[in-house]
């Protein structure tokens, strides 16, 4: 005949069962992390998206007890670095530093290997960086207003430079072109050395450029800057109003970046993510490194990132088909 355990016997059974719940809630998956994390970077060392990484990377790595290493995948469109997130195991231990240059590749590209908005579990926003419209120190243009003046009384003279086609930058010019009903000449140079060269030599009237690498250069006196592209003025340039403010109503654009998991990573792994996320984000030193840089950091919930992920889709897809950008 079978033994029953007593009652007393199973209430033992079912406090310790509760007690390694509590101890392991991430039990059937196992302990999280249990290994040093993976972060990948769809650009090259250096940059702004590679700094934000490695800032947010070191703090995150103390939270979850656990390093998370950055490393730099360059490519066309962010399609490397995202594809092979794309396809790990969503277990959590290796994210893609996503940015809008995700969403601006699905409008860039027939066919990516993967689906921008499906194959993703996003976790987070880090944080927001405004572009801003630089002329030469020397400039005939002392506010934006002068600018647009002129390219409506000379169609087609005004030179607008910005780094390669497809590039946040490039399209954002187009759409400022749009917005405010003018007609310029969008150049587009290999890199943002090149475009600082022209603007400094006056062969571009304005250029549109990130306003972390261009601080120096307004310190330094060698370029003005007339505006900033989002809705709000950037700690960087306090004094430097926004394209709105200059006189260009609807027009805001900002570059941003957050972290995601491959589709299927588990609830409760995006949440120890999205916790940890948010104390590198409000971390002093985090902020005093990246806010120098004119970056505005801005954590939040996995939802908002999927919903600034489909809008930005959206609106990037418009702008390169207005554009005539044809897909590769």
């Amino acid at each position: 005949m079978a033994h029953i355990p007593s009652p007393s016997t199973r209430r033992g059974v079912l406090v310790a069962l509760a007690a390694i719940g509590v101890a392991h809630p991430l039990s059937a998956q196992g302990r999280f992390p249990d290994k040093p994390i993976t972060l990948l970077v769809p650009f090259a060392p250096g940059g702004i998206a590679d700094l934000t990484a490695r800032a947010v990377a070191e703090s995150m790595g103390k939270t979850l007890g656990q390093p998370v290493v950055v490393e730099n995948k360059p490519s066309a469109g962010s399609i490397v670095a995202s594809q092979a997130v794309a396809t790990a195991k969503p277990d959590g231990h290796t994210l893609l530093l996503i940015s809008n240059g995700n969403a601006v590749s699905v409008g860039l590209f027939k066919k990516l290997p993967y689906d921008t908005l499906k194959d993703f579990a996003p976790v987070t926003t880090l944080g927001f960086f405004d572009l801003g419209l630089f002329v030469p120190a020397n400039s005939r243009f002392a506010t934006l207003r002068d600018a647009v003046a002129f390219a409506r009384a000379n169609p087609g003279k005004l030179n607008v430079g910005t780094i390669a086609v497809g590039s946040t930058q490039q399209l954002a010019a187009k759409l400022f072109e749009t917005i405010a009903g003018i007609d310029v000449l969008v150049v587009p140079y290999k890199g943002s050395p090149a475009v600082l060269a022209a603007l400094r030599t006056g062969e571009i009237d304005i250029a549109f450029e990130i306003v972390g690498p261009m601080v120096a250069q307004v310190g330094a006196g060698a370029v003005k800057a007339l505006a900033v592209s989002s809705d709000r003025r950037n700690p960087a340039l306090a004094d430097v109003p926004t394209v709105q403010e200059a006189g260009v109503a609807g027009y805001n654009v900002a570059s941003w970046n957050g972290l995601a998991a491959p589709a299927g990573t588990p609830p409760a792994v995006i949440e120890a993510l999205n916790k940890a996320a948010h104390e590198a984000v409000s971390n002093a030193a985090v902020q005093d490194r990246l806010g120098r840089l004119g970056m505005r950091l801005q954590a939040g919930t996995p939802a908002e990132l999927q919903a600034l992920l489909g809008s930005e889709v959206k609106r990037w897809g418009d702008v390169i088909r207005a554009a005539k950008i044809e897909p590769e």
